[in-house]
C-alpha cells in the first residue's frame, strides 16, 4: 500500500475554499450520527437557520452553532480562516508563529496570536486523555529566555521541564510527554509519573536521587548513572528529543518566558505524537478543537 501523503495546500483550498464548504465539513465531524440538541439531547435533523449560521432543535427549539462549546466558541473570525489556521499549524513540523498566521489569514497580530493558542490549547488537552505505558524513559532539561531588565541587566529566565517518552521494543520512541515544574525533586518526579504514565510502567532514568521514589509509587525503575563513555546509548534517543524540542522553541519562536511555554511544548508533543498519521493530522486537530472546552480569551492572557 502506497504511504499516505499530508495534504498539499492546493488540496486544502479546493476542499475548504468557502465558509460554507468549512461549516459543513464541522456540522459532519461534530454530529456524525446526527444533530444532538446540546439543550434536550434528542437527536434528529435541525432546522437550518442560514441566514444566522445556527441550528434550531425540532422538539426544544433551542439554537446552537457549529462552532458552539469548542475552542471556536463565539469566534468573530471566519471559519475558513480558522480552518486554514488549523492547517498551517498542524502540518508544519517547524511550527508556526503568530506572525506568520497574521500574514497569511489576514488578520491582526492581536487574533492570529489569540487563535494559535487556543488551537494549542486544544491539542495540549487532546494528549492530556492519554498515559505513557511499556518501558518508558524520563529526564528533565532547563529551558532560558533572555531578558533585559533590573540593576543586573541580562540575565535568564530558567524553566525545568520534565520528559518521558515510551520506547517501543525496538528502542524507538512511541509518545511523548512533557511537563513544566517549579521545583526538581522526587515530589515532582512522583507527580509527573503518576500524572502521565501507568502505574507498573518499566521507568528508567540516570542516577539522579530524585527518581528513587519510583519504586514507591508502584512502577518498576532502573537507574543508571550517565556516563557518555561507558554507555553513550542511555537516554540517547531521550536527549535527541529534548534538543529537538530546544531548536524548535528557539528555531520558530525565538525563545519564550514561563507563561507560555507549556503551550509551545504541548504543541510539540502533539504533532511528534502523530508524526506518522500526517495525512491525518488536518482533520485530528480539528477534532480536537471540535471536544475542546471554551478557552476565553481572559483565561488565554491570565
Amino acid at each position: 500500500m502506497a504511504q499516505q501523503k499530508q495534504m498539499t495546500l492546493l488540496e486544502f483550498m479546493e476542499k475548504f475554499g468557502t465558509e460554507e464548504l468549512c461549516r459543513q465539513h464541522l456540522y459532519d465531524m461534530r454530529w456524525k450520527e446526527g444533530f444532538v440538541c446540546p439543550k434536550c439531547g434528542v437527536v434528529d435533523k435541525p432546522f437550518n437557520i442560514k441566514s444566522r449560521n445556527l441550528f434550531q432543535c425540532r422538539h426544544c427549539n433551542h439554537q446552537t452553532s457549529a462552532t458552539a462549546g469548542t475552542i471556536m466558541d463565539k469566534t468573530q473570525t471566519s471559519l475558513h480562516k480558522w480552518f486554514l489556521a488549523i492547517y498551517l499549524m498542524s502540518q508544519d513540523k517547524r511550527g508556526c508563529s503568530a506572525k506568520r498566521i497574521e500574514r497569511e489569514l489576514g488578520v491582526s497580530y492581536d487574533t492570529a496570536w489569540t487563535i494559535s493558542h487556543k488551537i494549542r490549547k486544544a491539542m495540549g488537552d487532546k494528549d492530556a486523555a492519554y498515559l505513557l505505558g511499556g518501558t518508558i524513559d524520563m529526564d528533565e532539561a532547563f529551558f532560558g529566555a533572555t531578558h533585559v531588565g533590573g540593576k543586573r541587566g541580562r540575565g535568564t529566565d530558567k524553566a525545568a521541564v520534565v520528559f518521558g517518552v515510551s520506547m517501543n521494543s525496538k528502542g524507538k520512541p512511541s509518545f511523548m510527554k512533557a511537563k513544566i515544574v517549579e521545583t526538581v525533586d522526587g515530589d515532582m518526579i512522583s507527580d509527573f509519573a503518576k500524572d502521565y504514565i501507568e502505574v507498573g510502567a518499566r521507568i528508567r532514568s540516570d542516577g539522579l536521587t530524585i527518581y528513587r521514589i519510583l519504586p514507591g509509587e508502584g512502577y518498576e525503575h532502573e537507574p543508571q548513572v550517565f556516563d557518555q563513555e561507558k554507555s553513550p546509548d542511555h537516554l540517547k534517543m531521550l536527549h535527541i528529543i529534548i534538543s529537538n524540542v530546544k531548536a524548535f522553541i528557539s528555531g520558530t519562536y525565538h525563545g519564550l518566558g514561563k507563561t507560555h511555554l507549556q503551550a509551545f511544548i504541548d504543541e510539540f508533543c502533539y504533532r511528534f505524537n502523530r508524526r506518522f498519521w500526517e495525512f491525518q493530522l488536518f482533520n485530528r486537530t480539528l477534532n480536537a478543537c471540535i471536544l475542546a472546552s471554551p478557552f476565553p480569551r481572559y483565561e488565554l492572557i491570565g
